[in-house]
């Protein structure tokens, strides 16, 4: 995990810094490329291993219905040696490393100093992203943080909703990938206000990244802030970056079981918006089972059927986002009338103290 192992550390390059060259494609809304050629220099990585050595003796079974029974073994079990479990067999226990106080692995450290290392990141990246939400607050900026697998059509979602939603609201838009600017690109083809982070190895966007952003984008009172993290269902799970709601986007072409598989994802998601539904007679997908796969795991998630090239559900998709671009607009309103309010019971304070001076 990267709290742990520190992937992507000095690698992350934001469109527009100083001494930053990159290279990238334009890309229409449409997704047609054409190509500028730029010359940047290498990027300076480091590689790393994930090594297994440790074995768990206590894990839970989940059979394709979804359904789950639990095996216990003694410290001692043979791990060569088959055991039966009913209607099936298995030749060998499953390895899990996420069991710990740590809830993860890294070959040569201890949960104990796993667990420091995480909290000293996170503990970091929360107070960068209070500052984020403190701004976004006094502001009235609406953000959300898109997150999803990669293809699950998070940048065609984006383009529609921009398509729809101009001359309603400001949208601007940040975008998270490892390499390119083909999305922002293609964000920037509506008339869109787009930035692109590329993060390198990094497998995720965090809180000072996106107060960068923000601080080059300069989106006006009032805003929606659109920000695509990185196609990856694990890490961007444990970073808050100041928004309001994370969304996660899967796709009917994914599988029903994504929510079970990377919960926490799911159960930090505020909504979870089901796409490509227009594909589901030509896919094996149990949209019910789905879904309560993802409330097994957050009762309270919302859940919304789209198809983001058909247009099937987006209008309530958009309705969602409209909301909360008015509920950020009178949040900030309520905050300007008190400190209004406040202003002018200190001002009549003065005004009792002077009459009282000689």
């Amino acid at each position: 995990m990267c709290t742990t192992c520190g992937c992507g550390q000095g690698e992350t390059r934001i469109e527009g810094a100083r001494g930053q060259e990159h290279v990238h494609d334009h890309v229409h809304a449409d997704g047609t490329v054409h190509s500028h050629s730029h010359d940047h220099a290498d990027p300076h990585g480091h590689g790393h291993d994930h090594g297994h050595h440790e074995h768990a003796h206590a894990y839970e079974h989940l059979h394709a219905d979804g359904t789950m029974h639990s095996h216990d073994h003694a410290d001692d079990h043979d791990h060569d040696r088959g055991h039966s479990h009913g209607h099936h067999d298995h030749r060998y226990d499953d390895l899990h490393y996420g069991r710990g106080p740590a809830g993860a692995h890294a070959p040569g450290m201890s949960q104990a100093r796993m667990v420091q290392v995480e909290q000293d990141i996170l503990g970091k990246n929360d107070a960068l992203a209070a500052d984020n939400r403190k701004r976004f607050a006094e502001h009235g900026i609406f953000a959300v943080n898109l997150v999803s697998s990669p293809g699950s059509g998070k940048t065609t979602l984006l383009v529609r909703t921009i398509e729809a939603l101009k001359g309603r609201h400001y949208i601007v838009v940040i975008e998270g990938d490892q390499e390119t600017s083909y999305d922002a690109d293609r964000i920037r083809a509506t008339g869109a206000k787009a930035l692109q982070i590329n993060t390198g190895k990094g497998c995720h966007l965090d809180a000072d990244m996106v107060g960068k952003a923000v601080e080059r984008l300069a989106p006006p009172a009032g805003s929606v802030l659109m920000i695509e993290n990185v196609g990856n269902l694990v890490c961007p799970a444990g970073f808050d970056l100041g928004e309001a709601h994370k969304v996660v986007v899967l796709s009917v072409t994914e599988g029903e079981d994504k929510p079970l598989k990377y919960p926490d994802m799911f159960r930090r998601s505020s909504l979870m918006l089901l796409n490509k539904v227009d594909l589901l007679p030509y896919v094996e997908f149990d949209v019910a089972k789905c879904v309560e796969y993802a409330r097994r795991v957050n009762p309270d998630i919302r859940v919304i059927e789209v198809s983001a090239t058909k247009g099937q559900g987006m209008s309530e998709w958009f309705g969602w986002i409209e909301y909360g671009a008015r509920t950020a607009a009178v949040a900030r309103g309520e905050s300007l009338d008190a400190l209004k309010a406040r202003l002018a019971e200190l001002e009549s304070q003065v005004a009792a103290l002077k009459s009282m001076l000689p």
